[in-house]
């Protein structure tokens, strides 16, 4: 059995999580955050996080974006882009070409 990498954490609400990675995030604290509707609750938090850092909010902000330029933002990944192209194609818009 391999051993675990992760550390305890504690973030400042007082919640404690485990991470192996450096990222500061708190998952718990990630998961209140999310919206319940909207572009932005269909993302995981790394992508959530990545549109947010950006101003991208809405999906006519987005869609003055390429495919290729949303993926090389920080934390969005290959996953998010079928999400993100369906709700776009649900409002009548589309990704920059």
């Amino acid at each position: 059995m391999e051993t675990s990498n992760k550390n305890l954490r504690t973030c400042n609400e007082g919640h404690h999580y485990y991470k192996s990675s450096d990222c500061p995030s708190c998952p718990i604290c990630e998961q209140k955050s999310k919206p319940a509707d909207g572009l932005l609750s269909l993302l995981s938090a790394p992508a959530r996080r990545a549109l947010e850092h950006n101003g991208i909010t809405t999906l006519q902000q987005l869609s003055s974006y390429s495919e290729k330029e949303i993926l090389q933002l920080h934390g969005m990944g290959p996953a998010s882009l079928p999400k993100l192209r369906t709700a776009l194609m649900e409002s009548g818009l589309s990704f920059k070409s």
